[in-house]
This record gives structure tokens, C-alpha cells and sequence, in this order.
């Protein structure tokens, strides 16, 4: 894949129409970048994640191909850098700048549509992405999922694949050491079909624990991806960094602006640590530190995915509670914190959490 062109868009000017959408994402206290906290837009980036291509009996799932080609559109003629995930994994790490409104394209579960539909527009658009590729689907020879051989021609074209597991199941249900044999099994898969093992892992559903994480961490992976909005920043973990899900209802070309211009809140001090939640700390007690580099907090807000507005309680000058009204439903859940920012961007913050069912 030729990524020159991709490299070489960069500080064009561009209106980005915004919507009022307030979702975000990010959880801290696990293992930050290094480097040195810092609001700017030259030290974050944003992933956006998809999952089907013109699959319109999966509309949850699905992008619409008009929708999609209107992202690469924008992507490609717009103020935007769109680089390889592993690029910006890598400059987060190193400490370097990154170009404002920098975007890695990511894919998630191996389609069939990846190979006909989405991966033939973003190679003639000169578009890098992140293909996560659940071993299990393949290997069973599922119709609705890529081959091996598929996948194969995708990776010697340019094209990344990472690590998404075996099974594909609810990791916090499960145990560790059930964890751990899927991964190595996994792996085994990726080394006998590609050669190589991904290093970079996207959790299934996007559901993880601290101890999930920590394993994936000492399971050799440079880097870990949620499913969750928001913007990857250096003051965030790097083992539970955020994606901006596109699909049929949130897939609009104002979303993809939002998402894309997206900046960064950066917090420390993040609690809870763990994004699992026990029955002793439901609701959980959400909160951070901002950095003062962002200025006023006088705007920001916070929503619950279930039970809406949240409140928001500020002690002192930068660090902020956030406190619900009622405890979270099974399964996943999502706060969200954003605030308007300059030029008519948005800053993002949030977290995904999981309530064992």
C-alpha cells in the first residue's frame, strides 16, 4: 500500500462541521506514555473503528458504503494525517509530535465485506489501516469472514493485522488462565498462517478488567485497544486506548468530523482504576484531575450511556467527581465527559465499564 500520499496531507484547511454528540474515552493509572502530560492537539490522535462493509442486515454492525466513502473523502481531502496505528503507537511511546488531527483507521473481526468492499477503497485512496483478525472464525471457515489466504493478501500489500484473540468471548467472565490459553492460542494461529504475532490487541467487545489488561500487557503486545470514543493521548494507558465506533446510526459525515477533530482531556488520577465493577462499588466512584493547561472546566459535562446526565462535582480547581444516581446495569457501560475547546473542537474523556451479568 502506498502510504506517501496519506503521509503528505497534512495543515489544510478545513471547516469540520460539529455535532452536539458527547461521547469520549480514557482510563488511567495502569501504565501511562511516557512523556509529560500535555493538552496539546501534536502529542494525541484519534482511531476510528469499523466492523462491516455494506452489510445491511447487521445495521449495528454495519457501515454503508455511501457512508463510507464519504469518510474517505473527507479523510483524504480534509485537514487530516492518516497514518499506520503502529505509527502512532510508536511516536506516543517515543515522546515525538504527532500532526494535529492525526487518525489511524482500524477494522475489527475480519468481515468478508473488509476484503470486498472496505479494503479496495482505502487502497485506491492510498488509506493505511489496522485489520483485528479473531482467529477462531477463520479457521472454521465461517462464509461471512476472510480466509487466511485473504488475509494474507491484505498483509503483503501494507496492510497491519492485530491480535483480537481466539474465541471472541466476554474476557471479564472469564478466568485468567482461560485468558491466557486463548491468547496463546491465538498467537500459535498468527505465527503458523502470517509468520509473525500481531503487536498490537483489541479486546473483544472492547470489555477488559485491570488484571485482563495486565495480562495482555505481559503477553508481549506493544499496545491495546477498547471500543470506546475517545482520543489516544499520551496521558492514557497504552494498553486501554480508545476507538470512535462508526456504524449505520453513529456513522454520519458530521461524526466522522467530530470524532476526527476530537482533542484530548488529559487527566491523572483516574478512579477506578479498574473498569470492572464490583456489586460493593456500584455505581463507581468516577473521577480525575485535569491538566491545567486546558484552561476553564466551567463546560464540562458528563453523560452515563444509560441513565443520561450526570453530576458533576469540581473540588478545588482541577480535580472533578462524577456521581450517579443509580447503580449501572449488567454488562457494559459507558461515562462520557467532553467540553467545547478552540475553533470549534471538542475535547473527550470517558471510560467503558463492565458489570459481570
Amino acid at each position: 500500500m502506498n502510504y506517501n500520499s496519506a503521509l503528505r496531507r497534512q495543515w489544510r484547511a478545513t471547516t469540520g462541521a460539529m455535532i452536539g454528540a458527547m461521547i469520549g474515552a480514557a482510563i488511567g493509572g495502569l501504565l501511562l506514555w511516557s512523556g509529560v502530560p500535555s493538552a496539546r492537539a501534536s502529542e494525541s490522535a484519534v482511531a476510528v473503528m469499523y466492523h462491516r462493509f455494506g452489510e445491511d442486515a447487521h445495521p449495528s454492525t454495519n457501515i454503508r458504503i455511501d457512508q463510507f466513502e464519504a469518510h474517505i473523502q473527507e479523510l483524504t481531502e480534509g485537514d487530516y494525517t492518516v497514518l499506520p496505528l503502529e505509527r502512532i503507537v510508536d511516536l506516543l511511546s517515543s515522546g515525538e509530535r504527532l500532526p494535529d488531527r492525526a487518525v489511524a483507521i482500524t477494522v475489527d473481526d475480519a468481515y468478508r465485506s473488509v476484503y470486498a468492499e472496505a479494503w479496495p477503497r482505502l487502497r485506491k485512496a492510498g488509506l493505511p489501516f489496522t485489520l483485528f483478525v479473531a482467529t477462531e472464525t477463520v479457521e472454521k471457515g465461517l462464509p461471512a469472514f476472510m480466509t487466511w489466504d485473504q488475509i494474507r493478501e491484505l498483509r503483503d500489500d501494507g496492510v497491519t493485522i492485530g491480535a483480537h484473540g481466539h474465541s471472541h468471548g466476554h474476557l471479564p467472565r472469564e478466568s485468567l488462565d482461560a485468558i491466557r490459553a486463548d491468547i496463546d492460542r491465538s498467537n500459535a494461529i498468527y505465527k503458523r498462517e502470517l509468520g509473525a504475532v500481531p503487536v498490537l490487541f483489541a479486546y473483544p467487545f472492547g470489555e477488559t478488567s485491570a488484571d485482563i489488561i495486565k495480562l495482555v500487557r505481559k503477553s508481549g503486545y506493544r499496545a491495546a485497544f477498547g471500543q470506546h470514543s475517545g482520543v489516544m493521548a499520551r496521558t492514557l494507558s497504552a494498553f486501554y486506548l480508545p476507538r470512535f465506533a462508526l456504524n449505520e446510526t453513529y456513522g454520519s459525515l458530521e461524526r466522522l468530523k467530530l470524532a476526527a477533530n476530537a482533542l484530548p482531556i488529559p487527566v491523572t488520577g483516574v478512579t477506578p482504576t479498574d473498569p470492572l465493577v464490583t456489586d460493593a462499588m456500584n455505581p463507581p466512584a468516577f473521577g480525575f484531575t485535569v491538566d491545567e493547561t486546558v484552561g476553564s472546566l466551567k463546560r464540562l459535562a458528563c453523560y452515563h450511556s444509560h441513565s443520561g446526565k450526570a453530576m458533576v462535582q469540581r473540588l478545588g480547581t482541577r480535580r472533578v467527581e462524577v456521581r450517579f444516581p443509580e447503580a449501572f446495569p449488567k454488562g457494559r457501560s459507558r461515562v462520557n465527559c467532553t467540553m467545547p475547546a478552540e475553533q470549534g473542537r471538542w475535547r473527550w474523556l470517558g471510560m467503558q465499564f463492565y458489570v459481570k451479568p
